[in-house]
This record gives structure tokens, C-alpha cells and sequence, in this order.
């Protein structure tokens, strides 16, 4: 299939001045990271919402985390919360990717957002970057009423690799019992390491077969190719009875189309409340890549939506 074809027109054209992402070698993420970074320094941000960052203890024997919060500015009592892990492959971003996402969400749905930075492979593969995400979490909840934060209503959420690592959240903190979460917002998350489906090797614009190796190569490590727990990689996951209520979103031009619309239908099947939105004609990343284009603005939309409905329960 050609799946650059089937490209809706609006995004094509907008990916036409972009330029191309396909693979990188380990050697060559220092100057990515440091491109990518120099980007978002770039971005304009409003007034209405106030930033912290907040050093928080790590995982035992590891380094401490750093949290990003976002809370509109004059908001009163403890609200709802958004838990979320940026994108980025495994091997690029920062909390700061998160920035213009809590910029816009934050006063619109009045609650609070939380991004955390965790470390990146191949420096720091399976299981730190996850057990960095499960200690900050476990703080924000320990200390929901010292940041105004209605633990009660604490969802968790994340795009790409970000939606990896919740989808594997989720499943770590059903797993070890020490609180609760109230929903998991995925966003064309990145599942299944395995790529044997047939969109795993679609040759798709933004992220690639060679670019989603390369990711998956760095984040496990030696485990790769092998013995992978369901920690790693959630589509791995036998179980995923009691696991909060999803959002699964993804275009129809990902490469991760045909694993997240599985693991939504199996969500549903394992009696897990889950809303799965498929966008004809979009590529991976385009909410963010191409925020002008119809589908963007629709998927924002659609994702606005249901989190109003998680808030307001």
C-alpha cells in the first residue's frame, strides 16, 4: 500500500516544508536532542497559566525526578489532574514538550497538568524511564492537597513513546496496588515492540519502520528481540482486566495504527471502558505537527471532550 497516497491534502501540504525523520544512529541524539530542544525554547506561551518545577525523590537507588506543574492562574480548591509523559521515541524530549498542551488545557478544562522528565534511553533504557514516571506519580498522589490537586480525579496520559510509558503505568500501578488512577488518555501511543503487523511497516511520513527500531532498540537494550515483559512494551500485556477507563487515538496513517486499535479492542473485551478515535489520512504526531489542519483541530476537540467528561464525573 501506498499510505502516502491516502495522506489527507491539508497535512501533506503542511508536511511539505518539514523535513523528513527517518532513523538515527545513537551517536547522532546529542546534536537531535539539542535541535529539538533550541525548538521548543521557541514556543510562545500565555500568561493564563502559572509553571513550576519541582524536584521530586526518584526511584530507590536512582536519581531524583523533575516535575513540571501547570495550574491556570486564580484557580481556587483542588482540581483535577493530568499525570502526562512527552514523546519522543524513548530517546528524545523533555517536559517542555508539554508546555503549549497545559497552556491550552489547563484554564480550558480548569485543572491542573503535570509533566515529568523522565530519563531517556539508550543512556537510560527499561525499566528507568518507567519507574521514574511511577515515582513521580506516587508524590503527586502522596501530595495532592499540598498542590491542589482532587486526587480523586488523577488521570494519567501521554503521545507516542509518552503513550507507551502510561499505557505501561497503568498497568504497573492496577499491578502493585498503592493507589489508584482515574483514566488513561493515550495518544497514538507506541505499544508493541514487536512490529509484525502490517502498518509497523508501512513506509508512513514522520515515523518510520527505521526510526520506530531504532526507538524500541534503545529503550530495551538487551532485551530486545527477546524476552520482553508486558512492563516494556503493554501490547505484550495477557491481562488488562481493572485498568482505569482509556482514550486510544490514533490517524490512519500511523505505523502504530493496527497495535493501538488492537489494544483498544482489547481493552473493551477485558471489560475496560475504552473510547478509540481514528483519524482517515493522518500521520503519526499530526495534532502537533500540523495544528492548523482540520484533523488537528478536530482531534484536540475530541480529546478535550472526553477529558471534560473524566473532570466533571
Amino acid at each position: 500500500m501506498d499510505a502516502r497516497a491516502l495522506l489527507d491534502p491539508e497535512i501533506a501540504e503542511a508536511l511539505a516544508g518539514m523535513p523528513s525523520f527517518d532513523g538515527f544512529s545513537f551517536e547522532e541524539l546529542p546534536a537531535l536532542r539539542a535541535q529539538r530542544e533550541a525548538m521548543l525554547a521557541q514556543v510562545q506561551l500565555s500568561d493564563a497559566v502559572e509553571r513550576r518545577d519541582l524536584t521530586v525523590p526518584g526511584p530507590a537507588g536512582a536519581p531524583d525526578v523533575v516535575i513540571r506543574i501547570h495550574r491556570p492562574k486564580g484557580a481556587a480548591g483542588p482540581l483535577p489532574a493530568l499525570y502526562h509523559m512527552h514523546g519522543g521515541g524513548y530517546v528524545f524530549g523533555s517536559r517542555a514538550m508539554d508546555d503549549l498542551r497545559f497552556d491550552r488545557w489547563c484554564p480550558a478544562l480548569s485543572c491542573v497538568g503535570i509533566s515529568v522528565e523522565y530519563r531517556l534511553a539508550p543512556e537510560t533504557p527499561y525499566p528507568g524511564p518507567l519507574e521514574d514516571c511511577y515515582a513521580g506519580l506516587r508524590w503527586v498522589y502522596e501530595h495532592a492537597a499540598d498542590l491542589g490537586i482532587d486526587r480523586a480525579w488523577l488521570g494519567i496520559g501521554g503521545a507516542s513513546a509518552g503513550g507507551g510509558l502510561a499505557s505501561a503505568l497503568a498497568l504497573l500501578v492496577r499491578d502493585r496496588g498503592e493507589f489508584p488512577i482515574a483514566f488513561q488518555l493515550l495518544i497514538y501511543p507506541m505499544l508493541d515492540d514487536r512490529m509484525t503487523t502490517p502498518s509497523s511497516r508501512w513506509e508512513v511520513p514522520v515515523w518510520t519502520p527505521r526510526s520506530n527500531e531504532a526507538g524500541w532498540r534503545a529503550y530495551l537494550g538487551p532485551r530486545f528481540g527477546g524476552d520482553v515483559p508486558p512492563y516494556a512494551a503493554a501490547a505484550r500485556a495477557g491481562d488488562l482486566r481493572g485498568l482505569p477507563p482509556a482514550y486510544v487515538m490514533v490517524g490512519s496513517l500511523d505505523g502504530f495504527l493496527d497495535e493501538d486499535v488492537d489494544y483498544a479492542m482489547r481493552l473493551t473485551h477485558a471489560g475496560v471502558p475504552a473510547d478509540l478515535r481514528l483519524y482517515a489520512g493522518a500521520p503519526h504526531g499530526f495534532d502537533g505537527l500540523t495544528p492548523g489542519t482540520r484533523l488537528a483541530r478536530l482531534a484536540r476537540r475530541d480529546m478535550e471532550e472526553w477529558l471534560a467528561r473524566q473532570f466533571a464525573v
